[in-house]
């Protein structure tokens, strides 16, 4: 079983008009959410065995929130340029090329490429994943390489202003 994490980057701020897009932090809505998800994640047993996230500062605040709420060590948490504003075929790219030892994989990073590329393997597709939104999926496989939507076996799809913990939304698998 392989379990892929898809997170959508906290709110970010756009407070300081100067900042280049990259550098944009997250905002206090964005602060609250990331280690609340965290939290949710938590309390559903997920450890990820590595985070994987943009390089963009808001990515990076919302990936190193959540891993440390899930307990995950700074040296489980690498940048991948290639995630920011990354395109599904790239980002489905670099899933395909995680080390299959791992079985817990969190990517995080930015729509419209996470969702379009989410959207290839659950039966409903989903809008959007809003600000801090988390997708679970799950796939009977051994090998990264080898997840598509045949293996999807479950999926999971909560976000911040879902306020009820136990009413996540299910997506089933086919």
């Amino acid at each position: 079983m392989k379990i892929l994490l898809i997170v959508r980057h906290a709110k970010s701020s756009w407070k300081d008009p100067h900042l280049a897009d990259h550098q944009r932090p997250l905002n206090k809505r964005g602060q609250k959410a990331a280690p609340e998800m965290g939290r949710r994640l938590q309390k559903r047993g997920v450890q990820p065995d590595i985070v994987v996230s943009s390089d963009a500062r808001r990515a990076m605040d919302t990936a190193v929130s959540m891993a440390q709420r899930l307990g995950v060590p700074p040296k489980a948490i690498q940048k991948n340029p290639d995630l920011y504003h990354g395109a599904p075929d790239r980002i489905l790219a670099i899933v395909h090329r995680f080390n299959d030892q791992w079985r817990q994989v969190m990517v995080v990073g930015h729509n419209p490429g996470l969702t379009e590329m989410a959207n290839r393997f659950i039966p409903h597709a989903i809008a959007n994943i809003p600000t801090a939104g988390v997708l679970e999926l799950r796939f009977r496989t051994h090998s990264w390489h080898d997840i598509h939507r045949n293996n999807l076996k479950f999926s999971l799809f909560d976000f911040p202003k879902d306020k009820y913990d136990l009413k996540l939304s299910v997506i089933t698998a086919p």
